[in-house]
Parts: structure tokens; C-alpha cells; sequence
């Protein structure tokens, strides 16, 4: 490396501890993959070693696969550390994307050298086009190296780097250590997709890691377990039956998986159901529609489990009345089943109970005289608060006294208080609470305030959940207009749907002669007390109840008095107003941010941290935080509900991160060594020589040799898929370019439309399918429609059945079968390729490319354009186009008007009736006016 040659210049780093010493000595030595436990540091050992290179000055180093807050603290990180070096020489970060900078700026810049963050599909092409040399450069660094799998880009990135760089540097790292150790051999996987033969596991067990964390003046932790309320706990059980039930029905289903894993313990976490979707997604097509059903329910109940936990007791009926409108069949389904959870005892006492903790009704003289009613006659207010917020006012309370005891500080603590939790609703919830916790209601007087101090000591979210109560109540109103409103459009659309099919004659039912006789139990005989659909009714308050309850909850003169949210400030007489607050008088309330979280300890500097929720990262970043620094104090406030599912999730996140890690340690020590480092594998030698020869003899034409590979002119846009990567792994020449016609060029006769069937649907709605096809016939000999299904789901079409309503199909009976047939006859000429996987695909472009001529890049970049047009002036955003062809009164003609004139869809739809006229026609003009304008509650 140039920045070895010489006198290397004085570096200096912020790694404090040992563990992290150890690891910049190894990374400044070797090539290796370094998996490190979460919260122990990661980006602050990549910014340490990429400034070590940057002093150098002369060094070209790439950063693949940071995100935009990575690339934020790795940039600032550089820029500080350039700072307190004095590095002359040292340049910082720079960012590269399309949206900051053209091709010649890119170029200038890399023959510049520096660090440089690029997002992976803007590299693969410069490295492609040559833009940036791969020989040039010093070292790739490659963050989130668990997503580099064999068709990513960021493996295709090493390999062209591979291929002609063998002497630069390659590191990677990672500190999620679950996705190593799924499948075979996984860590030798993705060792092989790296190119490296080193890896480096460094756990939170690790001698050296356990020595830096314990080994000097530890953190105060103190554990605080809050019991859950009667209400909270029934709901949550109720929850688990739910998906306990689902579970051993998906087991019935008989879908022939492994189930092993499929148990209530595994269902707690986040990704269960995406990790069953994935394992259902092959045999997609052959599930039943109930199955299906009952995996997206999965999805549905996790996500009522950790609502339950973290909203309060109103936004959670209210989350629980969206959930239920959502269930409601969808347009045109006659299908006489819901979610079958909703119809589950436990179903019932979620809802019940989730009504009861916000309001309950009051017994009146009807029921004490035996009369049964429905529901009673008034409703009052529980407005049930969530445990942790009487708490965490007892540890604010706390600290108070600890600091007014303890007034002056003896580190070099701000005094500050952190709370951190799980999102930002949470954190808008506690400081809600924090705000209006000492407010009390106008109907406790003076006298009981002065008779009993505790009144006026307890902390109480009266105030902020009657507020919650008064909104959630007007929302139900306007929620239950537009739910009204949406039904009849649901039953106008199925009487429409059963007409239609009535036309046959039998109005739905078989012949006179082939009818059955209706019994009691069949879905016919049933009474009028279900609609036809089977939709769920649940009982509803009275409107009468629910103005009483309103009146009720009405603000007082303390409501009143209370100051509204600040939207906007204009900052008007900032300097009679405007003043910097004491850090020791700040509470800081956080969400969870991962590696930011550093950042927040690092400026905060708090002396003082309520966990809300736990959190095993954070935990780590904590002791980082407080063995780096000898003169801070932190105490830390660990709060959890016992007994629940957020103490086993965080129980059981702790344990796989350890087993994962166990894994990895066994299997490293049986891993053979991998010895293709050169990023290509060794060629069959007839295959080699094969490839070398031009078998084009016809006319009398001798056998010719030529070392030139084959190769493919590729669209850039198609680089967001894997089969680029996959056409070069097969040792043919990958050239980008900005095609007007077609995404692949495989000879100068053979053009390539790819379509995934997702892409096909949305291609045959806007009609942008038939354009490409009749382009692609006017300039090649052979076009070709390839439509590639994914390499892990089933090759057929039946899952894409479901994107289509009955309506529909009925409708327009035009399906995607019968469209595709259309296509074919209007284009006898083009040819359809069917592929069950990218894989596939590469072998037929192998195929299609024997006896061949090669393509010419410059004439099929010049294909479809006008004479002196720019190919990069072509492209306009399609999923705009494709939302502003559903408007009422766009059509084709209108359409690229609308596109050439107005800038977005927003433009659109803010325009008023007169200039819509101008542009589209009068009668169009008032159609798009009436939809962008439309009023959700009118009928």
C-alpha cells in the first residue's frame, strides 16, 4: 500500500480500551472478517483505522455498504480526528450518489484519491466502465458483510475488485452475528463470497472483551421489575392463545416443512412470521387460502403483543378498532370467512377488555330491576395508566433527592438525565406524561390538597389520558362515517359482482336439477344476523352513551390553563426569550438508535440513564462508555414488566446472540481453509479453449480464434437485480449502459426485455409492455420477453392470482394469462422466455449467445434515440406515471402532456379546475378536479 511506504505519520486514535487496541493492531496487519458483539463499538474501530490510511494522503479507499446516518458519524468521526492529529493530508469523506454529482465529476474525484462512500449500484458500474480503476485502488471496507450473500451486489463488487486487484486491502465487518449461523457451513459461505480466509470473533464472553468492561470502575445498575396490571396481563395471555391457536392450525395445514421451530417461544420474536413466510414461499401457490390467512394474523397479533406494552390504554382500544376495521373482506370477496383468531373466546377478551381499561358502563335502574340491555345506559371514564409511569416519576423523584443531597458533582458528569426507549411514539408518550404529571383536576379542592399531601404528591396522567379519551371519541365518530361509508361501497360492489354473475341465468346457484336441499347448518340457512361476506359485528356504544361520556370529559379551567403543543416557533423576540439551559437540568428522552447511541452518551454525558424498555446493546454501549472514561459516573435505572413478553424477548435475544456466537467459535475451529482468492474459480480447460473459438464458418468462412470472452450490453437500471452479477460469475463481459430499447443486448440481432411478474402486472395495467414490445420489434431482428420468477418461491403464476380482485377478473376477464396470449398475437415475432430463477436466466443468456455475434455498445445505446438526443434525458420516474394512469380522465394522449408540463403528482393534485381544463380537456379537466378533491365521508 502507498501509505506503508516511508515514514508513516503521526497517527492519532480514540480506542481507549484493550479490546479495541487488539483489534486495530490485527485489522492494520491482515486481511479478515470481524464479527463483534452488538454495542461494543464497531464504528468507532472503522473510523479509527480509515483515519490511520487517511493521514497518509495518497490512499484510495472505498466504503461499501454504509447507510446514510453511518456515513454521517463516519465523516464527522474523520473530520475530528484530523483535527486533534493535525493531519495535513488527511481529506475526510466523501460521499458519492447520482443525486449530488455527474459522471465527470465522479471520475475527477477518484483520480483525486481519498475515502469514498458509494452506494453499491453506482461502484458496480464505475468499476464496470472502468470509471474507477479497481487497480487503483488502496482497499475495499465493507460494513453489514451479513448481507453480502453469492448474487448481492456488494459480492459482486469484491469480485470485480478480486479480479484485478490482488494486491489492495479487503476487511469486513459485522456485528449481527445470527444471519453466520443459519444453513451449511455458513461462516465458510460467506467467507468465500469476502474472498478472505481470516475471521475474528470477538463476543461480549471474549477474555480480552470481559477484561475491558469489568476489569475498572463499573456502572450503578439498578434493576426495577414492574408487575403488569390484571388488565395487561389477561389481554397479553389472551394474545398468546391467539397465536398458539394459529400455530397449531398452520401445523395442520399439512404443508410438509420442518415444524420443530414453529412453537410459541420461537413466536415472540419480531421475525417469526417473516421467517414462515420465507419457509411457505416455494410451495406458495399449493397453501390454502385460510393458511395463507392465518400467517398474515401472525403478523397482525405480534404486533397487537407489543402494542399492548407500549401505547396507553386509549391508543390501544383505538390501534385494536383499526385492526378490526381492517378485517372487514376486502371489495368483492364473497368469501364467507374472517381472520379466524377474531372468532376465538381469547379474540373477545382482547377487545373487552382493551374497552374496559379506557371506559366501562354504570349499572342504572333497568338492570337493578332484572331488565337485560345491551350495553348500559352510561359510560364512565377508567383511563387505566400504564404501570411504568407511576415509576418512572418515583426515579425522577429520586434523583432529585440525590442531587439536591449531592449537589456538587464529583465527575466529570453533565448531571443530565437520559431516558431511553423503544421508538419515537414511546418517547412522545413520556414526555407527554412528564409534562402533565403533576397537573391536577378542578374537582379536588383546596381542602383535601391541604388534609392530605400525598394528593399532591402522586404524579397522575389524568389530565393527558381524558385529553387521549376526548380525541379518541371524536375519531370515533368520523371513523365510523367513513367505515359506514366504505361498507356500502363494499356491499354495492358484491350485489354488482353477484348480478353479474346471475347472468349465466341462476343467479349464482347450480341448475334446477343438480341444486342441493338446504340444511340448518350450511352458510345459506344461516340468519340475516351476518352479512353475506361474514364479516364480524362487534357491539357498539349508543350514540347517547358516548355524548354523556363526552360531556363528561369536557376541559376545565386547569385543561385550559395547560399550554398546546409548539408546532412552529418564528422565533420572534428570540433575544428577550432565548437562553442556553443547564445540562444538569435537562431530561433527554431517546429512542433506541444503534450505533448512535454512542454519539448521544458521548455529548450528553449523562450522569443518570432510565432504561424504559430493555435494550442488550445499549447495556454494552453503557459499560463502552462508562470504562472509557475514569471521572464519569452513571447510574443506570433497567426497568422491564415481569412476567412478560418483553422480559423473554430480551431474555431470549441475549441467548441466541451468545449460541450464535458458540457456533461460530466451533466452526471456525473445524473450517478449512479457502484458497480462491483471484475471484474466479478454476476454468475447465476445453471450456476455455471453446470460448476462444468464432464457430461463425457458414459461407466458406475459416475456423477463427479470438481471446475476446462474450459480452452482454446491459442497462443500468437492471443493476438493482442479480443477474448482472450472475452473467459475470459465467466469465462474460458485463457493459453498462443507459438503453432506450431493451435491458440486455446479446448480439447485434437479440434484444432482451426482463420482466419480474410483478413487473409484468404493473407493465400490462399502464400498457408500458406493449410500447416496449413494438420498439424492440422495429430495431431487432429477435426480440424477447424473459419473465424471471424469484429463486426461492414457486414457478408458476398462481400467487399472483391474489393481486386481482373478483371483481375484478369478472369484470374484465383479460387476467395475466390471457394478456400475455394477447401480447403474442399482436407480436407474433416476439419470442417469451419463461425462468424459474436468475440462475437459470444466465445459463439461457449462455445459451442464446452461442454462435453470436458480439453486441456493440455504442449502436445499442444510440437504438431509439432521435438524432443528437441524450440517453440520460429518456428516463422519467415510472411509479409516478403508473399512480397518475389510475386517475379518472388520464389517458394516454393526455398523459404526456401531464408528464412534460407539471413536475410531481403533488403539482397535480393541487391545481385548480381552469388549469386542469388547459391541459387535458374540459370533461378530463373536472374528472381529475372531483378526484383529488373528493371528501372521504361522502357517500
Amino acid at each position: 500500500m502507498p501509505s506503508e511506504n516511508g515514514k508513516a505519520p503521526a497517527v492519532k486514535l480514540s480506542l481507549p480500551l484493550e479490546y479495541q487496541q487488539d483489534l486495530f493492531s490485527e485489522l492494520r496487519s491482515e486481511d479478515e472478517l470481524v464479527i463483534l458483539a452488538r454495542g461494543l463499538g464497531l464504528l468507532r474501530v472503522v473510523t479509527n483505522l480509515l483515519h490511520s490510511y487517511d493521514v497518509a494522503g495518497n490512499n484510495l479507499i472505498v466504503v461499501v455498504g454504509a447507510d446514510e446516518r453511518e456515513n454521517g458519524w463516519i465523516g464527522e468521526a474523520l473530520a475530528e480526528h484530523a483535527a486533534i492529529s493535525r493531519a495535513s493530508l488527511a481529506r475526510g469523506l466523501s460521499q458519492v450518489n447520482t443525486d449530488m454529482m455527474s459522471v465527470g465529476t465522479r471520475e475527477k474525484m477518484y483520480s483525486q484519491g481519498g475515502i469514498f462512500t458509494i452506494t453499491s449500484r453506482i461502484l458496480v458500474v464505475d468499476l464496470l466502465s472502468k470509471l474507477l480503476n479497481p487497480e487503483s485502488i488502496t482497499g475495499l471496507i465493507i460494513l453489514h458483510s451479513e448481507r453480502v450473500v453469492a448474487t448481492s451486489l456488494e459480492a459482486f463488487i469484491i469480485r470485480i475488485y478480486r479480479q484485478l486487484n490482488k494486491e489492495g486491502f479487503l476487511k469486513a465487518f459485522s456485528d449481527n452475528p445470527e444471519p453466520f449461523t443459519t444453513g451449511f457451513a455458513p461462516l465458510a459461505t460467506m467467507m468465500r463470497n469476502l474472498f478472505l480466509r481470516k475471521s475474528s470473533l470477538w463476543p461480549r464472553f471474549h477474555v480480552t472483551v470481559a477484561k475491558s468492561l469489568e476489569g475498572r470502575k463499573q456502572a450503578e445498575v439498578i434493576e426495577l421489575e414492574v408487575p403488569m396490571t390484571e388488565s395487561m396481563r389477561d389481554i397479553q395471555n389472551a394474545i398468546l392463545e391467539c397465536v398458539e391457536v394459529s400455530i397449531s392450525e398452520l401445523k395442520k395445514a399439512g404443508t410438509g416443512l420442518e415444524l420443530d421451530d414453529w412453537t410459541l417461544d420461537s413466536a415472540l420474536h419480531r421475525s417469526f412470521d417473516v421467517i414462515i413466510r420465507r419457509q411457505l414461499d416455494p410451495i406458495w401457490h399449493r397453501v390454502s387460502y385460510r393458511t395463507r390467512q392465518i400467517v398474515n394474523d401472525l403478523t397482525v397479533l405480534q404486533s397487537i403483543l407489543h402494542a399492548l406494552l407500549t401505547y396507553d390504554a386509549v391508543s390501544f382500544n383505538k390501534y385494536l378498532d383499526t385492526i378490526l376495521a381492517a378485517h372487514q373482506p376486502p371489495p368483492g370477496s364473497n368469501r364467507q370467512n374472517q381472520s379466524p383468531w377474531l372468532f376465538l373466546d381469547a379474540a373477545n377478551t382482547i377487545f373487552e377488555t382493551a374497552k374496559r381499561r379506557v371506559y366501562t358502563g354504570q349499572a342504572d335502574d333497568a338492570e337493578a330491576q332484572g331488565v337485560k340491555t345491551t350495553l348500559p345506559d352510561s359510560l364512565r371514564p377508567v383511563l387505566e395508566e400504564q404501570p411504568k409511569w407511576a415509576l418512572l416519576a418515583e426515579i425522577l423523584q429520586e434523583v432529585e433527592r440525590d442531587v439536591y443531597f449531592n449537589p456538587t458533582m464529583r465527575d466529570d458528569s453533565n448531571g443530565t438525565i437520559l431516558i431511553m426507549c423503544s421508538d419515537q411514539g414511546t418517547s412522545r408518550q413520556i414526555r407527554e406524561y412528564l409534562q402533565t404529571k403533576d397537573v391536577t383536576q378542578e374537582d379536588t379542592t383546596d381542602e383535601e390538597l391541604i388534609r392530605d399531601d400525598s394528593v399532591k404528591a402522586q404524579p397522575s396522567a389524568t389530565f393527558m389520558m381524558r385529553k387521549k379519551l376526548r380525541g379518541y371519541l371524536s375519531w370515533k365518530k368520523d371513523f365510523a362515517r367513513v367505515s359506514a361509508s366504505l361498507f356500502n361501497e363494499n356491499q354495492k360492489a358484491l350485489e354488482g359482482f353477484n348480478d353479474q354473475k346471475s347472468i349465466n341465468g341462476y343467479r349464482g346457484k347450480g341448475p334446477p336439477n343438480k341444486r342441493r336441499r338446504i340444511r340448518g347448518g350450511s352458510a345459506s340457512s344461516a340468519g340475516a344476523g351476518r352479512p353475506i361476506n361474514g364479516s364480524l359485528q362487534i357491539a357498539e356504544e349508543s350514540t347517547s352513551q358516548v355524548d354523556r361520556l363526552m360531556a363528561d370529559i369536557q376541559p376545565d379551567e386547569v385543561d385550559a390553563m395547560q399550554r398546546e403543543e409548539v408546532a412552529v416557533d418564528l422565533l420572534e423576540d428570540m433575544e428577550d426569550y432565548f437562553e442556553l439551559y443547564e445540562m444538569g437540568d435537562l431530561v433527554v428522552i431517546h429512542p433506541y438508535d444503534g450505533d448512535m447511541d454512542e454519539h448521544l452518551l458521548e455529548e450528553v454525558r449523562p450522569r443518570y440513564v432510565v432504561m424504559y424498555e430493555p435494550d442488550a446493546a445499549f447495556i454494552r454501549r453503557v459499560e463502552v462508555y462508562r470504562s472509557s472514561h475514569n471521572d464519569r459516573g452513571v447510574r443506570v435505572y433497567f426497568m422491564y414488566y415481569g412476567g412478560s413478553v418483553e422480559e423473554q424477548r430480551y431474555l431470549s435475544a441475549v441467548r441466541k446472540e451468545k449460541d450464535a456466537f458458540t457456533r461460530l467459535i466451533r466452526e471456525k475451529g473445524n473450517m478449512a481453509v479457502t484458497l480462491t482468492l483471484d475471484g474466479k474459480g478454476p476454468d475447465d480447460p476445453q471450456e476455455q479453449f471453446l470460448r476462444t473459438v468464432n464457430t461463425r464458418i457458414a459461407g466458406g468462412g475459416r475456423l477463427a480464434a479470438t481471446a475476446e470472452p462474450p459480452r452482454v450490453v446491459v442497462d443500468v437500471r437492471e443493476f438493482r437485480s442479480s443477474l448482472p452479477s450472475l452473467l459475470h460469475a459465467r466469465s462474460m463481459v458485463v457493459i453498462p449502459c443507459m438503453l432506450t430499447v431493451g435491458d440486455y443486448v446479446l448480439s447485434p440481432t437479440i434484444c432482451i426485455e426482463r420482466k419480474s411478474v410483478r413487473d409484468l402486472i404493473s407493465s400490462f395495467k399502464n400498457g408500458r409492455l406493449f410500447n416496449q414490445a413494438e420498439t424492440m420489434l422495429q430495431h431487432y431482428k429477435h426480440p424477447m420477453l424473459l419473465i424471471e420468477f424469484d429463486q426461492n418461491k414457486s414457478f408458476t403464476l398462481d400467487p399472483f392470482a391474489e393481486h386481482t380482485t373478483a371483481i375484478a377478473i369478472a369484470a374484465n376477464p383479460s387476467d395475466l394469462q390471457s394478456r400475455l396470449v394477447l401480447l403474442t398475437l399482436a407480436f407474433p415475432r416476439l419470442k417469451v422466455i419463461w425462468s424459474s430463477s436468475p440462475y437459470q436466466t444466465a445459463e439461457i443468456f449462455e445459451e442464446l449467445k452461442k454462435n453470436q455475434e458480439e453486441p456493440d455498445p455504442i449502436k445499442a445505446v444510440q437504438i431509439g434515440l432521435n438524432a443528437g438526443e441524450d440517453p440520460n434525458d429518456q428516463s422519467f420516474n415510472q411509479t409516478p406515471q403508473d399512480m397518475l394512469r389510475a386517475v379518472p380522465g388520464i389517458t394516454a394522449k393526455n398523459m404526456n402532456r401531464i408528464t412534460l408540463e407539471v413536475d410531481s403528482i403533488l403539482e397535480v393534485s393541487n391545481l385548480d379546475e381552469g388549469a386542469l381544463d388547459d391541459l387535458v380537456g374540459k370533461e378530463a379537466g373536472r374528472q381529475v378536479y372531483r378526484f383529488f378533491n373528493k371528501s372521504v365521508f361522502d357517500d
